[in-house]
């Protein structure tokens, strides 16, 4: 994550040492409460769920010779393995970012069901035609704009708010903790309309005044934001607090009225503590911001000693749900640069990161916590490519890079480091339309007036984006490159899953452009344009598989033992149904994922998934070729967008994005029919017949193959 996307005023330097009182709540642990929170298929097995997720944490090497990430933090490494399953070509969703990833794997929806198909920030058409942009990192009932787009930022099918993730636990009678995981907590201190403190505490509340007060607006970001526990039906943690607030959710289905959350640590750190003020985490430091105030650090100071303190902490005090954001191991954000692989830095954090793992899993064991009666699901939120040259040797066995910025792109050093920044509009002909872009590896552009596709003006527009190239110091010491690998404009975005709900927010065509480049609309800093800026290095956002691949793991009860899974496709929509379905739990909702039965004992597999097993393994493997937003569909697609976008003809764009268009609605109608049978299977006890399954799945491939026709035409 490009830690200036996820929130520019929040604290981000790391948790300063303080004194607290000596008697934290680390030092003196205590077994979870026995509340009502029946959790487990009916073997009551489970009395905890644990989900984490990582910013940029990779299991694949990003240079032969260095370790990957997960190999540099073997007790995690060793736990997912060795306890349960660990899939390694799982896949994230587009635009591959922060907030897409998490919020897709929080509630088994593709973007264009859960609004966030631009992200981590994204623009909006105004009534006047012209962009606006905006955060996605807002809470979870938050709109995009009170004055100019009232409708939610979490939009999802009918514009309403997409069901929020805590609900099932609650409804059950289980409190749910969130560590600064995106959009469960408050993300801003904003006191504007569409702030998240007037929309969950009031104008003019002493919290609201807090953040609205320029003395104290640094301490409420502190206080209130990134923590925050959504409290049980009957009133759990929140029944012995003062300070619990209504929790308000008007587009849930079937309601959900009388419910109260704590929000911010100012709140939620006595309430888990027994009343002490700090939190401490896995090095028993107290958890606090750079002036030494007890609460959130900020976001890029959520390490992994930070958020599983949080977690540890909250099931101690009885909350048996938990979800954790734990920031890219890869940047340090005190060093105001980008580190690679292997230098000293990154090799730290990472033994920073297995150390607090290491400590959290015997803190959890010591509280009787662990895989026996525990749900663990561990993720990432996207994979990156590395920006740079190779590592130079060091004397102590790391490697050393250039952390200079680098304008003669010819002249680069081989150690370089830096993506090549880029200000997109500097290379364009004068006279293109006016627009605005999200600035990205893969940036979306938002026409002004957003014109309508076949519109020439934005067609010459999409042609030049294109046609741009430049030299890549990366490459053969500086090769002249194109800069767009892959285009899509409203047709295509469709079938990746980036057509908003609300209209005024997909962007009039999408550029995928060479990962080694970070396009911005102005001109670049670091002394020409492009230039290699070294405060930055791993790019997201875009198409290529080592930015698509992730990985999850999970491990507890019902999951088999099955260690590394590196061949079946899986990506972040089947996170939620394959935790629900293992809960004895459900959505109010379709899921667009499915459960990963692979994963599952026997037993803990739902008996209509089991029922004619071959048959149901071979239509959900077609069915995410057919509708992941990294699936074969969708990636083949883009390949016949690409051709149709830069073509000079007119007919040709036609035929190919009438092909497009034609084909993305029956991959939408085979989509809907397989994902709501399969949701039947795991939730309803609905067998799908053996026949009507390879049936399915053999559409699914028909389809497929018919996209393949197309791009190779």
């Amino acid at each position: 994550m490009q830690p200036t996307l996820r929130a520019a005023a929040v604290v981000v330097a790391a948790c300063a040492a303080i004194l607290v009182p000596a008697a934290t709540a680390a030092a003196d642990h205590h077994r979870p409460s026995a509340a009502a929170c029946p959790l487990g298929n009916g073997a009551g097995a489970i009395k905890h769920v644990i989900s984490l997720q990582f910013d940029n944490t990779h299991f694949n090497r990003d240079r032969p010779n260095v370790p990957s990430d997960l190999e540099q933090m073997p007790h995690l490494l060793r736990f997912l393995e060795g306890e349960g399953t660990l899939y390694t070509n799982d896949h994230t969703i587009l635009i591959s970012h922060t907030a897409g990833g998490i919020l897709a794997t929080l509630t088994g929806l593709y973007p264009d069901r859960n609004g966030q198909t631009v992200s981590n920030s994204y623009d909006y058409f105004q009534q006047t035609g012209l962009p606006a942009f905006t955060s996605s990192f807002k809470y979870w009932t938050d709109v995009v704009d009170a004055a100019n787009d009232p409708l939610p930022n979490m939009i999802t099918d009918g514009q309403k708010t997409t069901p929020a993730p805590w609900v099932p636990f609650t409804r059950a009678g289980c409190d749910v903790g969130g560590a600064g995981i995106a959009n469960v907590e408050l993300e801003n201190t904003l006191t504007a309309p569409s702030g998240d403190m007037t929309r969950v505490f009031g104008a003019g509340s002493p919290e609201w005044n807090e953040a609205n007060d320029p003395v104290t607006q640094k301490k409420a970001q502190t206080d209130f934001v990134g923590i925050a526990v959504h409290c049980a039906a009957g009133g759990g943690l929140c029944a012995h607090s003062a300070n619990a607030k209504p929790d308000p959710l008007p587009d849930e289905p079937g309601g959900y009225d009388g419910f109260k959350a704590l929000f911010g640590a100012k709140y939620v750190d006595p309430a888990i503590t027994g009343g002490n003020p700090c939190v401490t985490n896995t090095a028993s430091e107290p958890i606090a911001d750079p002036a030494g105030n007890c609460g959130f650090p900020g976001f890029d100071s959520m390490l992994a000693k930070n958020t599983l303190g949080y977690v540890a902490q909250m099931q101690e005090a009885g909350v048996p749900v938990t979800f954790g954001y734990i920031t890219d191991a890869h940047d340090t954000h005190t060093l105001a640069r980008a580190s690679g692989p292997g230098e000293a830095d990154y090799v730290a954090q990472l033994k920073a990161y297995d150390h607090a793992f290491a400590a959290f899993f015997t803190r959890l064991k010591h509280d009787g916590i662990d895989a026996s009666n525990t749900l663990f699901v561990i993720t990432v939120d996207e994979g990156d490519h590395f920006a740079g040259g190779t590592g130079t040797a060091q004397a102590a066995g790391t490697l050393g890079y250039t952390h200079a910025n680098c304008a003669d792109l010819t002249a680069c050093p081989a150690n370089q480091i830096g993506e090549v920044t880029t200000g997109i509009k500097g290379l364009l002909p004068a006279g293109e339309l006016g627009f605005d872009l999200h600035f990205d590896d893969a940036p979306t552009f938002y026409v002004n007036g957003q014109p309508e596709r076949h519109d020439p003006a934005l067609r010459g527009l999409e042609r030049d984006v294109a046609g741009l190239t430049n030299i890549d110091p990366y490459v053969n010491g500086g090769t002249r490159v194109p800069l767009a690998e892959a285009m899509a404009d409203t047709v295509e975005e469709k079938a990746l899953h980036m057509v908003n709900a609300d209209p005024t927010r997909t962007p009039s065509f999408t550029m995928f452009g060479n990962p080694d480049f970070f396009f911005q609309a102005g001109t670049p800093s670091c002394g020409a344009n492009p230039c290699v800026s070294f405060g930055f290095a791993w790019n997201h956002g875009d198409v290529q598989q080592e930015i698509a691949n992730t990985w999850m793991g999970i491990v507890g009860p019902g999951v088999r033992r099955r260690g590394i899974l590196p061949r079946e496709f899986t990506d972040h929509t089947n996170v939620r149904p394959t935790l629900l379905a293992l809960l004895g739990l459900r959505d109010d909702y379709g899921h667009d994922g499915r459960v990963l039965t692979s994963a599952l004992r026997s037993k803990a597999t739902p008996a209509a998934l089991r029922s004619h097993g071959a048959a149901m393994r071979e239509l959900a493997a077609d069915y995410e070729q057919l509708n992941a937003s990294f699936g074969d569909f969708a990636l083949t697609t883009l390949k016949a967008s690409t051709a149709a976008i830069t073509a000079t003809d007119d007919a040709t764009y036609d035929r190919i994005e009438n092909a497009i268009a034609a084909l993305t609605a029956r991959r939408d109608a085979l989509a809907v029919t397989i994902k709501a049978q399969l949701d039947a299977a795991a939730f309803d006890r609905r067998r799908v017949g053996e026949r009507l399954a390879r049936s399915e799945a053999a559409e699914a491939r028909r389809i497929i193959a018919d996209a393949h026709a197309l791009a190779g035409a």
